[in-house]
């Protein structure tokens, strides 16, 4: 009888460790995954954040209107604004009657 209640509680025991270490195998899995998605985003986010900062300077986008809109833009105070419509053609209504976009 003692033999049997033994042999039942080292095999439930075998059991119960197999069952902790497989769960725990599988949160270890996840846990490791989340990491490295984690990681990803971070690299991710930092490229996008270096790329928002050097695209959005000051002088960066005084280089991009000098290359791109060379006479096409033209400093305005804000003032001087009438009235933006943003409909099928977007344009701009200056105060001054000698610039209407």
């Amino acid at each position: 009888m003692k033999k049997g209640i033994l042999i039942f509680l080292i095999f439930f025991l075998i059991i119960a460790t197999t069952l902790t270490k497989n769960s725990t195998k599988k949160i270890d899995q996840k846990i490791f995954e989340k990491r490295e998605n984690i990681i990803l985003l971070k690299n991710k986010y930092e490229l996008v954040l270096l790329d928002y900062n050097y695209l959005s300077s000051p002088k960066k986008l005084m280089d991009f209107q000098s290359q791109y809109f060379e006479n096409y833009l033209i400093p305005r105070k804000i003032d001087q604004i009438n009235e933006i419509s943003l409909d099928e053609t977007p344009s701009i209504k200056i105060l001054d009657n000698n610039l209407n976009e």
